[in-house]
């Protein structure tokens, strides 16, 4: 019986490990990118300097609750003790300078990391436009004249510069492994740009909630070589579907777990024309 238990024990153990194991490779811990890698270092550099203040008090409130324990006659009863300056100097002075680093930090990363500000590299930039919908994603390429559903294919060491709306609610676009979550809205665009180091594929998805079909609002990043890269627009333009306007107006209905599926050409201005649309409709 009790070897038993400590199988199930055992078993239990490595499920979680395994859980926990997995979860950071594939997710902001595991960074394939620049800007993913920096703001990974902020969560660390965070996490240090609240632990400057988490340790001390766990190990001070240990050592309090021994020295005073019942049976330490060293231990001195003062009940009517009221103030002490040096105290109060040290217990706010402590978390001011602590709040004075964290704010710092978060200035100056904050500015570094405008997701407007383009990733400087060799490389010009791959432009992609973006919409999120009910429940799918579209990804555009203005450059190459071809569009893809729910799978982004992107060059690796190329940074990649998006620009996002939403044809109808509010919504989150995050590649995690990436860095820079980002909020696409009706009639706005939003600025962001992003570059992975290292070929994959990683998981791409919406963290806003957005209706009945928000689970099934994810997509894949294909990250390839840039031959590679040249080859998939190549095949995307030989075989597929063409996106014009009437295409978008089936494609924006709400659909859910749609298969990702590729455009060979767009309409000109079709990403514009979805901004100004969603704009109309609201009456701005």
């Amino acid at each position: 019986m009790r070897e038993s238990t400590k199988g199930i024990r055992r078993a239990v153990f490595v499920a979680f490990a395994s859980a926990a194991l997995a979860s950071c490779e594939e997710g902001v811990l595991s960074p394939k990118g620049p800007i993913g890698q920096a703001e990974r270092t902020i969560l660390f550099d965070a996490t240090a300097i609240m632990l400057a203040v988490i340790v001390p008090v766990i190990v001070l409130t240990l050592a309090f609750a021994w020295w005073y324990r019942a049976g330490n006659p060293r231990a001195r009863y003062l009940p009517d003790w009221e103030y002490s300056g040096r105290i109060e100097m040290i217990v706010w002075s402590i978390p001011a300078l602590i709040i004075l680093f964290l704010g710092g930090m978060a200035w100056i990363s904050s500015h570094d990391l405008e997701p407007s500000v383009q990733i400087e590299s060799r490389n010009p930039p791959l432009e992609v436009d973006v919409v999120s919908m009910d429940w799918k994603w579209l990804f555009i390429y203005p450059q190459q004249n071809i569009a893809s559903l729910n799978e982004l294919t992107i060059p690796v060491g190329t940074p990649v510069h998006f620009r996002l709306t939403s044809s109808s609610v509010m919504n989150s676009f995050f590649i995690p492994q990436l860095g820079s979550q980002i909020y696409t809205m009706a009639g706005m665009v939003t600025e962001l740009n992003l570059s992975a180091d290292e070929e994959g594929t990683y998981a791409g998805r919406s963290v806003q909630f957005s209706g009945d079909g928000f689970s099934d609002m994810k997509f894949d990043v294909h990250v390839v070589a840039p031959a590679r890269f040249s080859d998939w627009v190549a095949a995307t333009k030989g075989d597929g579907a063409v996106l014009d306007a009437s295409g978008y107006a089936q494609l924006v209905r709400p659909s859910q777990a749609d298969k990702p599926t590729t455009y060979s050409s767009i309409e000109p201005g079709l990403f514009d024309n979805a901004v100004m649309a969603t704009m109309h409709a609201e009456g701005r």
